[in-house]
């Protein structure tokens, strides 16, 4: 049986993954997948695959996509996610801001640099016109972190999942002032190249196997009660968070939007180049 690492967020997006291992259907093609939780996001995962500490990782496609222009020895293997990811920008409940445009200048928590807490935040300041050389950061490892952060006056405002975020906002601990929508697939699976070299047909089954398995997953018996109780979110913001989310049933990467993605990076700055499509995306 060939074991392989597999890291992703603690969050409701990769409940199929975390079902689908629990309930034995990787190990029935004789395979060993391991989940391993990273709180700290897509920066946490990246850095894991560099250092031989994850084989595979589900990363958010624009904190992937900048490290792999960086050097990162990985490949995109497969969209996850083809919708978009939705994030909030929040403060204190109690502060005295109240719209997005008075949050320039200000200090953004983050889980980690690369992360999608700190790329988003310059998304939404292009999209401000904001001076985004200028944009500040306090890196604070995951929302808990960011929320202590708040607390504590480190940072002023912070970007997350709306989902995972809004039962902060309902017990009164945050305020909501404005949301930004990824303009590409929010998900993607990458692999490590010497994993992917060794196991490609491991890898491709392992595809395969979770594009089968999504295929029918909004329609599991008491699937957004599941959602709602294991990640402890309301069930109404569940409804309409599962009626948006798109899981990808197929293999295959556009062009187009990884193109998009790289533009989007080099004009903030974040990579110097932007690379071949072939540098960051193995067909299988």
């Amino acid at each position: 049986m060939i074991s392989l690492k597999l890291g992703g967020v603690p969050e409701h997006f990769n409940l199929p993954w975390r079902l689908a291992i629990e309930e034995g259907v990787f190990k029935n093609q004789n395979i060993d997948l391991q989940w391993i939780d990273h709180a700290g996001g897509t920066g946490s995962m990246t850095k894991a695959l560099r250092e031989g500490e994850l084989d595979m990782a589900i990363c958010l496609t624009e904190g992937i996509v900048a490290d792999i222009a960086k050097g990162n020895g990985a490949k995109i293997i497969k969209v996850y996610v083809k919708s978009p990811l939705t994030w909030g920008i929040y403060v204190n409940a109690n502060s005295s801001f109240q719209g997005i445009e008075e949050l320039e200048g200000k200090f953004f928590g983050i889980s980690r640099f690369g992360s999608g807490s700190h790329l988003m935040a310059y998304v939404k300041g292009r999209d401000l016109n904001w001076n985004t050389k200028k944009m500040q950061f306090v890196l604070l490892k995951n929302l808990d972190g960011i929320r202590e952060g708040l607390k504590s006056n480190l940072a002023d405002t912070f970007m997350w999942e709306q989902v995972m975020t809004q039962p902060y906002v309902d017990n009164g601990e945050l305020k909501q002032i404005g949301q930004c929508i990824t303009p590409w697939s929010c998900f993607v699976l990458a692999v490590r190249t010497d994993v992917l070299e060794k196991h490609e047909f491991v890898i491709k089954t392992i595809c395969q196997t979770l594009n089968y398995y999504v295929k029918g997953f909004k329609q599991r018996p008491q699937i957004i009660h599941i959602l709602a109780d294991r990640y402890n979110i309301d069930l109404e913001d569940t409804a309409h968070w599962l009626h948006q989310t798109i899981w990808d049933e197929t293999n295959e990467i556009p062009e187009t939007m990884i193109q998009k993605v790289q533009d989007t990076l080099q004009e903030l700055e974040i990579i110097p180049n932007t690379k071949n499509y072939q540098d960051l995306v193995h067909i299988l």
